[in-house]
């Protein structure tokens, strides 16, 4: 301090210069985290995106291919890969619903303008984990078990195509809400 009064700085520019230094900083904070909170939205419509590919895919190849062939068949390949597409999609849905409301909270934090549609997004998404739930757990588990009879599995394998195209839907629009903060020039 005695250095600064003999080069004629007073305690009040001294003081003045530390101030202006750690204002200077904030905008750095703030634009640091400005960009971890745009990456996490990115993160949750790629998430988004990736699984609405893969559910469009099980609906248009595997659900038609199920379908054609005989029950014995289908149920010999749902014994043998029932666990492969719960291995795919329980993760991958898991992990699309946790970034999605990560990035619902983080928004909803920031107060980004955005932050309405992101948070639809993620209510969206807790609807598609919420059919699993509802519906899928109980009809995969009776595919590998094989303990609907031959009878009936083509009414099943109907009513798990809905639920399918049901979920798909929702995951579609929770696309275009995690989306729309990238379209609408307000919110940038």
């Amino acid at each position: 301090m005695a250095k600064f009064v003999a080069q004629g700085c007073t305690r009040e520019l001294l003081i003045s210069s530390v101030n202006h230094a750690q204002l200077s900083i904030q905008p750095l904070r703030k634009t640091a985290m400005n960009i971890i909170f745009e990456a996490g939205r990115l993160l949750s419509v790629g998430a988004i995106s990736i699984l609405d590919d893969a559910m469009l895919t099980e609906g248009l190849v595997l659900v038609p291919y199920w379908r054609s062939l005989r029950p014995a068949e289908f149920f010999a390949w749902y014994s043998a890969n029932g666990q492969r597409l719960q291995g795919f999609f329980g993760p991958l849905t898991a992990v699309t619903a946790l970034l999605s409301i990560a990035s619902a909270l983080l928004s909803l934090w920031q107060g980004h303008p955005g932050r309405w549609p992101t948070l639809l997004a993620a209510a969206l998404l807790i609807a598609v984990v919420s059919t699993i739930y509802l519906y899928f757990r109980k009809a995969n588990a009776s595919f590998t078990a094989a303990s609907i009879s031959d009878v009936k599995l083509g009414a099943e394998l109907t009513r798990w195509a809905t639920w399918h195209w049901w979920r798909v839907g929702l995951s579609f629009a929770a696309s275009v809400a995690a989306m729309m903060p990238r379209w609408h020039v307000g919110y940038r």
